[in-house]
C-alpha cells in the first residue's frame, strides 16, 4: 500500500526571508517556545479545513492543542506580541555610499494591512549590517559558502538567520540524500536572505505600507539569475528520490507541472510564486543568457554548481545511483530477447522433426518390407488360423473358444531362461488362484456381497469427517514450496495483504470535455464529465455509509484498513474523488479560471501537495494521497509503453477501491466476509437496478473468487450428471445380448450394468471416505475428475468380465460356478495387470509437490484398488447371479417373472465382434495398410514433438470463471484498464543485522554504494526486462531524513517519552541527536526508531514514519528485525507476465542477500513477496514438474508390467512406447486447441497415463496369452478378441457423456475436461486399437506359448 505524505517543502524556505513562525531570539527564548506553535497550528487549522489529515496522534497531548487553540483564539490583534518579534529601528542607519552594493530588505517589520500573515520584510536602502558571532555561527551552519565568502557584515538579522536555519532544514530532509543538489539549491536562498550584495541582482518591484509603523513592506521581488545556474540546479536534483513514495521529490517541488512536466523555470517559478500558500511574497525570476538585455547595474546571480555525479568534499560523498543517473555504474548490456529457435529460416523443432519423419519413415519402410520377404510363413500361420477358426465358434463351441480347456493340461512354454520360466510359473499361479476365486465368489454370492456391501458403507461413512480445500493457495501451491513459505513469514511477522474491495467504472455514450488551462485548451477523457462525476460520488457514498453486513451488522468502518488511526479513523477508499475529499461542494468550487479540472491536473501531477489556487488539498479523508494510476484507467494506447508524461486526462474508466484488514488467523475475518457479502448483493442490484445509462460497471471482492469457483463446481453438476447418466445408459444396454424382441427383457444387462456403475461410485465413494478418516482433504477436481477416471477403468473390466464369459461357452460337465471361475481366472490377470499398474501409477504420482496433484494421486489411486477389489468380488458375483436369471429366462430388474423360454440356435457375438473379425481386423492387417499405419503414426508423432515445446504455461484467470459470472467481467475489465502492476516487498530476515551499524547502513539505504538493497532495486526499476516499475520505499533512508528534520523528534520534557511532531515545544523538547564522522551513534539510532514509526506525517515533518512504514519494520528488544521495502511490478497482462516477474524479482533478491552475506559475514536474507506469488510459482517449474509426475507415473507401470506378465521386457516396453505416444499426441492437441500446461492439465495428463494403460494392458495381455505362435497371428487374435470389449468398454462409454461437457457453461470445463477428456480417449483408442495391434504385429515378443 503506498501511503505518500507530503507537502512543496521546498517552498518554505522561500519565507526564511521573512516569515512569521518563529522569533527573534534576542527577545528571549521563553517566549519563542511558548509561542511559536500557535502559529504553526494556525497553519496546520488552515490546512484541515481541506480536509487533510489530522495532526497529532498521542492522546496524551488533546489537552495541550486544546490550550493551543485557546490560545490562537485570544486574536490576530496580538500576533505580534505573540510572536514576541520587536521590529527594529532602522532610521538611525545611514545610507550607503553612491554605487555601492547594499540590502534591499532587512528584518522582519508586519504583515500587510488587514492581516496577520505573512510577515513581510522591511524594503530598505541601507549598507550590510554587522552579524553577532553566535549568529554568524548558526549561520554557518547552513550557508558555510556564504559566511567565507562575506564575513560579517550581511542583509540579514538574527531572526532572518533563525527563520533560514529552521526552514531550510525541511527541504534538506527531502534532498540532502544527494549533498549536490542540496548544495546547490540552498546557494540562491541563503544569498537571497544574507547576501551583502543583494542590491546587484535583486530589486524591490512591489511594497504595501504597513499600518502601524507605515514602513514598506516588500510584496514582490525581481530577482536575476543565470539560466546556466537555474539549470544546473534543477538538472543536480530532477532524479532525487522521495523514498516514502517510490517517486521524484520533484512532484512534490514543482508544483502543478510534477516531475513529468517540471521545468528549470516552472521550478523556480512555482516556488517563487505565492500561489503556492507558502512564499510570503512573490519572485519574479529573470532567467538571464548570453543574449539577454539586463539593467546596467545588474549582475546576474550564477553561484558555481556541481555535476549531482560530483563530491562537495573529500568527507561528503556525490549523490547515489538512486538520485543520480550519471553516478549510476554503466548498466550491464540488456538482456538479449530470447529468438525463436530457427533452422534454415524456419522453426527449429518443425526442421528437426521433419527431417526424423523423412529418415524414420525410410527405415519404417525398409525394415518392414525386409521382414516381410524373410517371414511370410507368418501371414501362412495366420491364413491357416483364420480357415481353421472360420465360424467354428457356432458351429462347435467347446472346441473353438480361444480359451484354453480346463482339461489342455500344461501349457508348454519355449524357450529355457530362468526368468521365463519364473514368469510362465507366476502367471499360472495367479490364473489358478483367480480362477479359484471366481468360482467362490459364484458358489456363494451372498458371503461375497453382504461383508463387501457393509465394508464399503463402512468406508464410505468417513465422507462425513471429509474436507474439502477451496483456498487456491493451499489447492496450487505446496506447504513446503518456496512461495508458501515466505507467505507464512510475511504473514506471521507483519500482517496478510490487505482485503481490497474495487468497482470499475467505465464511461459510455459521454462526450469527451474540453478546458481551457495553462497549457491553452485540453481534452479530457469521458470520466471527467461532471453528470458522470456526480453519480460515482453517489455510488462511493453509498458504499462506505450505507452497506451493512446482514449477519454480524457489520459496517466498512469496523473492518476498514485505518492508517493514521487514532487521530484519523477515516477509511482508506481510493477514488477520483478523494482529491476533493468526496466533497461535492468540492467538486463544484470554482473561480473565473479554475474548476475542478485544474485541481485533477494539480493533483494528478503533485498527489500529495496541500493545496492548490482553488485552496484544495489533493490528500484522501483518510490521510494520505491517491495515485492517479490506481484510480483512473483506459488512458494508456500501450500499457506496456507509456508515454512521458503519463495522459491521466485522457482516462475513460474511474476505479474505487476499498481497503479492508486481512487477519492472520483466516477465522477473525467472518466480519470482513459479512460485509463482503452485502456489498455483493448491494453491486449486483446496482448493476441490475440504478445503474445509470453513461455507467459500464466490474465489480470483484476479497471473497469473489472463491464464491464462484464454489458456484462453478456446483452450477456444472446438471452438465456432469446428463454426462454420467448418458454413460450409464450406454453401459446398461450394451452389456446385454440381445437376439430376438421376444427376449429383450431377459437378454439385457440392465440390472448388470447398473450394479456395475454402483460398484464404480462406491468405490470412489470408499476412497473419499479412507481420506476422510485419515484427514487429507479432498479438492473440486477429486470429485469432478475420479468419478470419469473410475468409471473408464472399471466400466473397461466389466465390459471384458461379461463380453468374455458371454463368447466364452461353458464346457461340458463344466458346473456354473467352475464356468465362472475359468472365465475370472483368465480376464483377472489382465484386470490385476491395468489395476495395479494404474493404482502404482498414481500412488506413486502422490510424491509430487503441488497439492492438488497430490490429492488427485491419492484419491485415484485408492479408488482404482478398491474398484478392483469390488470387481473380482462384488462384480463377479453379481454376473454369476445374473447369469444364472438369463439361463433360466427370468426378466431383467423384474427377476421374479418368467419369460419365453430360450430357443436353440447359434450364439451371436455380437456385433462389434463380429465388426473387429468379419471387417476391421481383416483390413487393418494387410501388409500396406500396416506399414501405412506405422508411418502415418510416426509422422503425428513427429508433428506432435515439433509443437510440444511451444505449449503455453500458466492458466488465464478468465478461464477459471463460469460465462455468467460477474468476475469475468471484473477479469476483462482489468485487462482492458489495467494500470498498474501489483505490490511487491523485498522482505529482509534480519537474523541478527545489527542495523545501527553504519556498515549495515550503507548495504541497505541509497547511498554511494551501488550495490546496497535500495541501490540495486533502483537499478532493477531502469530495466524493462525486471519487471519492477519503481525505486523502493527505504524506512532507513526516511528515518535518516526524520533525524535530520528539527521539526520532527520530540520528547516529552516531564516523561522523555514520544512526542508527535505537531506537538506544542511548551510541553516537548526537540530531540538532540550525537553523531560520529556525520553518522547517528548506534544508541541514539535504536532509541527514537520506534518514535519515527510512530510519528505521523505532516507539513512540517512530511517523513514521519507511522503511515508508510508503522507495519512494515518489525522491532524487538531495541533492535530490528524483519523489515520490507516496497516497489511495485510493471503493468502484468498474462500467466507469462506474472511468472517472468516471480523470477526476475527472485533474481533480485537473490543478489541482494549474497552481496549482504559476502560483504557483512552474516546469515540475512532477502525474498520478494507478492500476492500473486503463491499462485504463479508453480509455473516457473511447471515443465519440471509435469516431466516428473509423469516419468514415475511411466516407471512405474514398467516395473509392475514386467512383474505381471512374466518378465516380458519387450511387451513392457511396447506399452511404454504407445503410453508415451499416447501422451505426446495429446500435448500436440494441447497445442493446436490452446490447452495451456498448468495443474489442472497436469492432472489430466497423470489420468491420461491411467486410462491409457486400459487401452493397451488388455491388448497386450490376450497377444501374450494367445494360442497363436507368430507375431502376426497373435496380434491378429488380440485385436479380435479383445477389440470389441475395449472399444465399447470404454470408447464408446465414454464419448456420448464427453460431448455433453462441450456444452458446459464454464470455460474450464470445456477447455480442461472436454477437450482434454476427449483427446484422452480418442487418441487412446486409435493407438490402442489401431497403432499397438499393428506393432505388436512386427515387433511382439514370440517366445510365449505353443
Amino acid at each position: 500500500m503506498r501511503l505518500k505524505y507530503c507537502l512543496l517543502l521546498a517552498l518554505l524556505v522561500t519565507s526564511t526571508i521573512a516569515q512569521d513562525n518563529t522569533t527573534d531570539t534576542s527577545q528571549g527564548q521563553d517566549t519563542d517556545t511558548e509561542t511559536e506553535p500557535s502559529v504553526i497550528e494556525n497553519i496546520s487549522k488552515e490546512t484541515n479545513t481541506t480536509s487533510q489529515v489530522t495532526h497529532g496522534q498521542d492522546k496524551n497531548y488533546s489537552e495541550e492543542e486544546d490550550e493551543g487553540e485557546e490560545e490562537e483564539e485570544e486574536g490576530d490583534e496580538e500576533y505580534e506580541e505573540d510572536e514576541g518579534h520587536i521590529p527594529l529601528d532602522l532610521s538611525h542607519i545611514p545610507p550607503p555610499a553612491p554605487g555601492q552594493p547594499h540590502c534591499i530588505m532587512y528584518d522582519k517589520c508586519g504583515s500587510p494591512p488587514g492581516k496577520t500573515y505573512p510577515v513581510l520584510p522591511c524594503s530598505v536602502h541601507i549598507p550590510p549590517q554587522d552579524v553577532a558571532q553566535v549568529d554568524l555561527d548558526t549561520l554557518e551552519e547552513v550557508c558555510p559558502e556564504l559566511v567565507k565568502k562575506y564575513g560579517t557584515k550581511l542583509c540579514c538579522s538574527q531572526s532572518q538567520i533563525l527563520d533560514l536555519v529552521e526552514n531550510l532544514g525541511i527541504p534538506k530532509s527531502m534532498i540532502s540524500r544527494c549533498p549536490s543538489c542540496y548544495y546547490n539549491f540552498r546557494q540562491i536562498f541563503c544569498e537571497l536572505t544574507c547576501s551583502p550584495i543583494q542590491s546587484t541582482w535583486v530589486n524591490v518591484s512591489k511594497t504595501v505600507i504597513e499600518e502601524k509603523s507605515k514602513r514598506p513592506l516588500v510584496t514582490e521581488l525581481q530577482a536575476w539569475v543565470t539560466e546556466s545556474y537555474v539549470s544546473s540546479t534543477y538538472n543536480s536534483c530532477s532524479n532525487v528520490i522521495m523514498s516514502s513514495t517510490n517517486g521524484p521529490v520533484m512532484d512534490f517541488m514543482c508544483g502543478p507541472w510534477g516531475s513529468y512536466r517540471c521545468t528549470p523555470h516552472r521550478w523556480f517559478d512555482y516556488m517563487g510564486s505565492t500561489d503556492n500558500s507558502f512564499s510570503p511574497f512573490d519572485i519574479l525570476y529573470q532567467y538571464v543568457t548570453n543574449d539577454s538585455v539586463v539593467p546596467p547595474t545588474i549582475i546576474p546571480f550564477d553561484h558555481p554548481t556541481l555535476k549531482c555525479n560530483e563530491a562537495l568534499n573529500s568527507s561528503t560523498p556525490a549523490c547515489s545511483c538512486v538520485d543520480c543517473m550519471d553516478a549510476c555504474p554503466a548498466p550491464p548490456p540488456p538482456k538479449p530477447v530470447p529468438e525463436p529457435f530457427e533452422l534454415f529460416g524456419y522453426d527449429g523443432y518443425a526442421v528437426i522433426f521433419t527431417g526424423m519423419f523423412i529418415i524414420g519413415s525410410l527405415l519404417i519402410i525398409s525394415s518392414t518390407l525386409a521382414q516381410d520377404e524373410k517371414k511370410r510363413k507368418d501371414v501362412d500361420s495366420a491364413t491357416e488360423y483364420q480357415q481353421q477358426s472360420g465360424d467354428r465358434l457356432l458351429r462347435d463351441e467347446e472346441d473353438s473358444s480361444p480359451l484354453p480347456r480346463r482339461d489342455e493340461g500344461r501349457i508348454e512354454i519355449r524357450g529355457e531362461g530362468l526368468l521365463t520360466s519364473l514368469g510362465h510359473s507366476f502367471e499360472t499361479s495367479i490364473q489358478n488362484l483367480f480362477t479359484a476365486h471366481g468360482e467362490f465368489c459364484a458358489r456363494r454370492p451372498l458371503l461375497v456381497l453382504v461383508p463387501c456391501i457393509l465394508f464399503t458403507l463402512l468406508l464410505s461413512s468417513g465422507i462425513y469427517w471429509l474436507k474439502i480445500t477451496t483456498n487456491p493457495v493451499e489447492l496450487w501451491a505446496s506447504p513446503n514450496s518456496r512461495s508458501r513459505i515466505e507467505k507464512e513469514y510475511y504473514d506471521s511477522h507483519f500482517q496478510p495483504f490487505y482485503r481490497t474491495e474495487q468497482v470499475i467504472v467505465t464511461a459510455v455514450n459521454l462526450d469527451k470535455v474540453y478546458h481551457n488551462t495553462t497549457d491553452g485548451l485540453e481534452e479530457f477523457g469521458p470520466v471527467w464529465n461532471m453528470e458522470f462525476l456526480e453519480e460515482l460520488l453517489s455510488l462511493r457514498k453509498e458504499i462506505v455509509e450505507n452497506i451493512v453486513g446482514r449477519k454480524y451488522n457489520t459496517t466498512l468502518s469496523d473492518i476498514c484498513y485505518k492508517p493514521l488511526s487514532p487521530t484519523n479513523n477515516n477509511c482508506t477508499v481510493f477514488s477520483p474523488l478523494g482529491w476533493f475529499q468526496n466533497s461535492l461542494d468540492n467538486l463544484h468550487l470554482q473561480t473565473d479560471d479554475l474548476n475542478y479540472l485544474d485541481h485533477f491536473l494539480f493533483c494528478s501531477r503533485n498527489p500529495g501537495a496541500p493545496k492548490d489556487l482553488l485552496g484544495l488539498g489533493c490528500l484522501g479523508e483518510y490521510g494520505g494521497t491517491i495515485d492517479p494510476s490506481v484510480v483512473l484507467g483506459g488512458y494508456l494506447p500501450d500499457p506496456r509503453n507509456p508515454p512521458v508524461p503519463v495522459p491521466y486526462k485522457d482516462a475513460n474508466t474511474a476505479i474505487i477501491t476499498v481497503i479492508v484488514n486481512n487477519r492472520y488467523n483466516a477465522t477473525e475475518n467472518a466480519l470482513a466476509e459479512d460485509w463482503e457479502a452485502s456489498f455483493i448483493e448491494f453491486m449486483q442490484d446496482y448493476i441490475e437496478h440504478r445503474k445509470p445509462k453513461f455507467f459500464t460497471i466490474a465489480f470483484n471482492s476479497e471473497r469473489s473468487i472463491e464464491d464462484e469457483l464454489s458456484r462453478e463446481s456446483y452450477g456444472e453438476i446438471p452438465t456432469v450428471v446428463v454426462s454420467y447418466a448418458i454413460m450409464f445408459l450406454y453401459i446398461a444396454v450394451a452389456l446385454g445380448e440381445v437376439n430376438s424382441i421376444r427376449r429383450l427383457a431377459i437378454d439385457s444387462k440392465i440390472t448388470l450394468g447398473l450394479s456395475g456403475v454402483t460398484i464404480v461410485l462406491l468405490s470412489v465413494s470408499s476412497a473419499i471416505g479412507v481420506f476422510g478418516y485419515l484427514g487429507i482433504p479432498a479438492t473440486l477436481i477429486v470429485i469432478e475428475v475420479i468419478p470419469f477416471l473410475v468409471l473408464a477403468v472399471g466400466v473397461d473390466n466389466i465390459f471384458i468380465l461379461v463380453q468374455t464369459f458371454q463368447r466364452t461357452p461353458k464346457l461340458s460337465k463344466e458346473t456354473h460356478s467352475e464356468h465362472v471361475g475359468r472365465v475370472v481366472g483368465l480376464v483377472a490377470p489382465s484386470m490385476l495387470l491395468s489395476s495395479i499398474s494404474e493404482s502404482t501409477c498414481f500412488f506413486l504420482g502422490g510424491l509430487s509437490d503441488m497439492p492438488a496433484v497430490r490429492a488427485f494421486a491419492f484419491y485415484a489411486g485408492m479408488a482404482l484398488l478398491i474398484d478392483f477389489l469390488l470387481q473380482i468380488t462384488c462384480f463377479v458375483s453379481l454376473m454369476s447371479l445374473d447369469f444364472k436369471r438369463q439361463e433360466k429366462s427370468r426378466v431383467d430388474i423384474l427377476c421374479c417373472i418368467q419369460g419365453a423360454k430360450k430357443e436353440k440356435k447359434d450364439r451371436s457375438p455380437g456385433i462389434l465382434y463380429r465388426g473387429f473379425k468379419e471387417i476391421y481386423a481383416p483390413f487393418l492387417f494387410k501388409f500396406p495398410v500396416r506399414v501405412a499405419v506405422l508411418v502415418a503414426f510416426f509422422g503425428w508423432l513427429c508433428i506432435s514433438l515439433s509443437v510440444v515445446p511451444h505449449i503455453s504455461v500458466g492458466l488465464e484467470q478468465e478461464l477459471s470463471m463460469p460465462e455468467d459470472s460477474y468476475v469475468l467481467q471484473y477479469f476483462r475489465s482489468l485487462f482492458n484498464y489495467l494500470s498498474i502492476g501489483p505490490p511487491v516487498y523485498f522482505v529482509v530476515k534480519s537474523n541478527g543485522l545489527d542495523y545501527s551499524d553504519p556498515k549495515v547502513q550503507n548495504l541497505i539505504r541509497g547511498g554511494s554504494d551501488p550495490s546496497s538493497l535500495v541501490s540495486q532495486i533502483f537499478a532493477a526499476s531502469k530495466s524493462n526486462s525486471s519487471y519492477i516499475a519503481k525505486p523502493a520505499s527505504s524506512w532507513i533512508d526516511d528515518y535518516e531524513d526524520w533525524i535530520h528534520n528539527v521539526h520532527c523528534c520530540k520528547s516529552n520534557k516531564s516523561t522523555h517519552e514520544f512526542c508527535p511532531n505537531q506537538a506544542s515545544l511548551t510541553y516537548c523538547d526537540q530531540c538532540e541527536f550525537h553523531y560520529n564522522d556525520g553518522e547517528v551513534l548506534p544508541a541514539d539510532f535504536k532509541q527514537y526508531l520506534p518514535w519515527f514509526l510512530m510519528d505521523n506525517p505532516s507539513q512540517e515533518c512530511p517523513k514521519g514514519g507511522h503511515a508508510a512504514y508503522g507495519g512494515g519494520v518489525n522491532i524487538k528488544n531495541g533492535s530490528v528485525g524483519a523489515n520490507y521495502f516496497l516497489t511495485y511490478h510493471s503493468i502484468l497482462k498474462n500467466s507469462q507476465d506474472y511468472t517472468f516477474a516471480v523470477r526476475e524479482a527472485r533474481l533480485i533478491a537473490d543478489n541482494i542477500t549474497n552481496t549482504l552475506q559476502k560483504e557483512l559475514n552474516t546469515t540475512a536474507t532477502v525474498f520478494p513477496y507478492s500476492i500473486f506469488y503463491v499462485y504463479y510459482e508453480q509455473y516457473l517449474t511447471m515443465w519440471k514438474d509435469t516431466i516428473k509426475s509423469l516419468l514415475i507415473s511411466i516407471i512405474a507401470i514398467f516395473v509392475v508390467t514386467v512383474l505381471l506378465t512374466g518378465f516380458q521386457f519387450q511387451a513392457a516396453a511396447i506399452v511404454i512406447l504407445t503410453i508415451l505416444m499416447i501422451l505426446t499426441n495429446i500435448g500436440g492437441l494441447m497445442y493446436w486447441w490452446s490447452i495451456s500446461l498448468n495443474a489442472i492439465s497436469l492432472v489430466n495428463l497423470v489420468m491420461a497415463v491411467g486410462i491409457s494403460v486400459e487401452f493397451c494392458s488388455h491388448i497386450v495381455h490376450s497377444y501374450l496369452n494367445s494360442k497363436q505362435q507368430s507375431r502376426y497371428a497373435k496380434a491378429y487374435d488380440s485385436l479380435v478378441t479383445m477389440g470389441s470389449s475395449v472399444l465399447s468398454g470404454i470408447t464408446l462409454t465414454k464419448f456420448g457423456g464427453i460431448v455433453v461437457l462441450g456444452f458446459a457453461k464454464s470455460s474450464i470445463f470445456r477447455v480442461f475436461y472436454f477437450r482434454m477428456y476427449l483427446g484422452i480417449v480418442v487418441f487412446g483408442a486409435l493407438h490402442g486399437l489401431v497403432f499397438l495391434p499393428v506393432l505388436l504385429s512386427f515387433l511382439g515378443p514370440v517366445n510365449r506359448r505353443k
